[in-house]
């Protein structure tokens, strides 16, 4: 498996994020990294702090549970047209990041935080009450 060149930066609105040092193909497996998962109980304990705008869901069966991912999953920032998606691996308790698209050298790699690449359904720091 071929593993890219990566690099974090400081974005002008978004704080931290990832971005490419070399030319990744589309189709192609950015990083794989384990996964610490949590009950629902610990989830309300972590909606509490900041590490909630960091945690994905995790229902691998019937029981709710969430993650935090390790590596650099946690600084790919959003967008609804992503360059990236993930993928969650129940058996090996793993998240994947892989490029939807070509990404060019110096482009910020994003994920959409809704889980589909092209999901455009608003996310709770994008609704407005």
């Amino acid at each position: 498996m071929m593993f890219f060149q990566l690099e974090i930066r400081t974005t002008k609105n978004k704080g931290r994020g990832i971005f490419a040092l070399e030319n990744i193909p589309a189709f192609s497996t950015i990083e794989i990294a384990p996964v610490i998962i949590m009950s629902a109980e610990d989830r309300k304990q972590l909606d509490k702090t900041l590490l909630h705008d960091y945690i994905f869901e995790w229902t691998p069966n019937a029981e709710p549970q969430c993650i935090m991912a390790l590596g650099n999953v946690p600084i790919y920032n959003h967008s609804y047209a992503s360059n990236a998606e993930y993928a969650m691996d129940y058996t090996t308790e793993t998240i994947t990041i892989q490029s939807v698209r070509p990404i060019a050298a110096g482009e910020e790699i994003s994920i959409n935080y809704n889980g589909d690449w092209n999901d455009e359904k608003p996310l709770w720091f994008d609704v407005k009450e």
